[in-house]
């Protein structure tokens, strides 16, 4: 069961509560390009993303968030480190959030001025602590505590997030998001499994540096996919040394998995084996990325499934299971509706003729 956190309101985004997990992303363009970032923003937006962060180094690319707001389809965020000063002008752009990391902004007299604005201009505050950025001094006295540097790591990740939530709430600050992150994913679950028992703010969830496009989808999917099926997450960014668009096209994924949002459609193929005597990769290749283009182009699939498998075994079960599908075999596709043979074709042709049912069909 999932579990319930306080509602913030990213601009028209409502996050927590028992509101729809969001996607993140961010993007990897120089924010003070303006055109260029809005045209990533507005490619990842067509492809699922929900909110955007973007990084604020400084105070001229604080000042440009002020351009991007205004033509951005997502709500965005600035993210902030060292210059509370960058944080205020953020906020005087317009941004919907900030996320700042604790313990790097220069005093609590910043952390009041950066409260009190954020107040004034409705925006959130993520308190967003990873395991590379964890204050030294801090990190010291929970390796005193704790022999496991594991079990240290994770305390002082937890305590870095509530010394700073605790901080913003003297001020009467309390649209509050968190992260805990590490490159860790052990590390990762126990945080946020811990910080989850003890509090009720919502939490951003994925794995910090996971690695490049096949590693990270690895370590994020066992990472974040745990977390949600333990009815963490309210908010989540799969963070990929990869296009953006991966990131948000792998959230998806893991979304679908673990049974938080419904596919449109789902599609399935199966794993090749020497039984197969068709291209099967090909195939499955050509219709997933079909699909994608007909969704970036604005269609909506009314399918639940579809399949596209490979050999006798399990092909015609699945495609006879799948609102439309595709079992192969000696050169030749036999092409299914809904436990219906529709017909048997070559291969190339009986493609292009599950490809025009697939546009037909498309709203």
């Amino acid at each position: 069961m999932r579990k319930i956190t306080r509602i913030v309101n990213v601009g028209s985004c409502a996050v927590g509560g028992n509101n729809p997990i969001r996607i993140q992303s961010m993007c990897d363009t120089d924010t003070r390009n303006a055109a260029q970032s809005l045209a990533q923003i507005n490619e990842l937006a067509k492809a699922g993303c929900e909110i955007i962060r973007l990084a604020a180094p400084d105070i001229r690319a604080a000042e440009v968030l002020k351009e991007i707001v205004a033509e951005s389809p997502i709500p965005v965020i600035a993210d902030v480190h060292f210059d509370g000063r960058i944080a205020l002008k953020a906020l005087e752009s317009g941004v919907h959030a900030l996320r700042i990391n604790p313990g790097n902004l220069q005093s609590e007299e910043m952390v009041k001025a950066i409260a009190f604005k954020a107040l004034d201009c409705g925006a959130v505050i993520r308190v967003g602590a990873n395991s590379g950025s964890v204050d030294a001094d801090l990190l010291k006295d929970c390796q005193a505590k704790f022999n496991d540097p594991a079990q240290a790591m994770t305390e002082a990740l937890i305590k870095s997030v509530i010394q700073q939530c605790e901080l913003l709430e003297k001020y009467n600050f309390k649209d509050i998001k968190v992260s805990l992150k590490s490159s860790s994913v052990p590390i990762t679950l126990d945080a946020y499994k811990v910080f989850s028992g003890r509090y009720d703010y919502p939490l951003h969830i994925g794995i910090t540096e996971a690695g490049t496009l096949r590693r990270g989808m690895i370590k994020s999917a066992v990472g974040i996919g745990h977390l949600l099926l333990s009815g963490i997450g309210d908010t989540l960014r799969v963070s990929l040394t990869a296009d953006p668009v991966e990131e948000v096209r792998t959230a998806i994924a893991i979304l679908e998995s673990c049974g938080l949002r419904h596919p449109e459609p789902e599609l399935v193929s199966c794993p090749t084996c020497g039984r197969t005597e068709i291209d099967l990769k090909y195939l499955a290749e050509e219709v997933e990325n079909f699909i994608d283009e007909l969704k970036a182009a604005g269609h909506s699939l009314p399918f639940k499934k579809i399949a596209v498998m490979g050999c006798i075994v399990n092909g015609p079960g699945e495609a006879r299971d799948a609102d439309w599908g595709i079992a192969g075999g000696k050169g030749k596709i036999a092409v299914f509706n809904f436990g219906r043979l529709y017909g048997t074709y070559p291969e190339k042709e009986g493609l292009e003729i599950f490809k025009e049912i697939i546009r037909n069909n498309a709203k």
